[in-house]
């Protein structure tokens, strides 16, 4: 299996719901260092699995959807805890939609698998990864419903 792997970065703001979060209750701010790694069984006819220009185009267009915003503001996120398990689930969704309307080339019909994780220090990071099929995401369901694809 080939694989291929982007990132950038993002600012958010945002606070949880439940005294399991401790001061996390609270609005906080968060940097994410966030990578995207593509897999695909085989490469193209040029020896690409994608290419990387519109790979990272594509990520940056995803996180401008996150970046600089308060989280809780936003109507898809409003009540929804954003951890950061969440927040790679929701890009990958958002990537999955990139590569199914062919915004990632001709490369992006071969790729089976995407991985997305979001690095909040050196010591601490999640992931969220799974096939780029049409299947629903891991969850509960409402904190789904209406987001990435």
């Amino acid at each position: 299996m080939f694989s291929l792997t982007v990132s950038d970065h993002m600012m958010i703001a945002h606070s949880f719901q439940g005294a399991e979060f401790g001061p996390a209750q609270r609005v906080h701010g968060a940097t994410f260092v966030v990578e995207a790694e593509f897999h695909a069984p085989r490469l193209d006819h040029l020896n690409l699995l994608i290419d990387i220009g519109l790979a990272r185009q594509e990520l940056r267009r995803a996180l401008d959807t996150l970046d600089y915003r308060n989280l809780d503001g936003e109507a898809g996120f409003r009540g929804v805890n954003t951890t950061t398990e969440f927040l790679a689930a929701h890009i990958h969704g958002l990537l999955r939609a990139a590569l199914r309307e062919g915004r990632l080339g001709a490369g992006g019909a071969a790729v089976s698998g995407l991985k997305v994780t979001l690095r909040e220090s050196p010591n601490a990071w999640a992931a969220f990864e799974g096939s780029v099929e049409d299947t629903p995401e891991p969850g509960p369901p409402s904190s789904f419903a209406g987001m990435g694809a």
